[in-house]
């Protein structure tokens, strides 16, 4: 089998105060975009009332989404890659380290299993 894509599905704990911030999430979601070689078309972030920013970067290679929970010093985040240019983990690393969280947990997914 040959899967078309890979989905990391993470959970980032005890994130710092930055997860708060639109442009801090913005920043960090665009840097782990880089660090994934990944090609970015577009990003939409937003702040909700009282706390927590979603957004997603559109990346030639499918996209990468995050939702925050500041209170909670939680992000949510799903990485979602197509093709063998890209480097998932990569990007997971790098959020992991800009958001400073001290644990997390990763699901990976092969999406799109099609026969060789």
């Amino acid at each position: 089998m040959k899967a078309l894509g890979q989905h990391l599905i993470a959970e980032l704990y005890d994130c710092s105060p930055v997860i708060a911030s639109v442009a801090g999430v913005q920043d960090a979601m665009l840097k782990a975009a880089k660090a994934a070689d990944a090609t970015i078309i577009d990003s939409i972030f937003h702040l909700f009332k009282p706390h927590g920013v979603s957004g997603v970067v559109v990346i030639a290679e499918s996209h990468f989404a995050i939702h925050t929970w500041p209170e909670h010093r939680y992000a949510s985040v799903d990485l979602y890659t197509c093709g063998n240019k890209t480097r998932p983990w990569e990007a997971f690393k790098a959020l992991k380290r800009l958001f400073k969280a001290s644990h997390y947990s990763v699901m990976k997914l092969e999406r799109g299993l099609l026969p060789k």
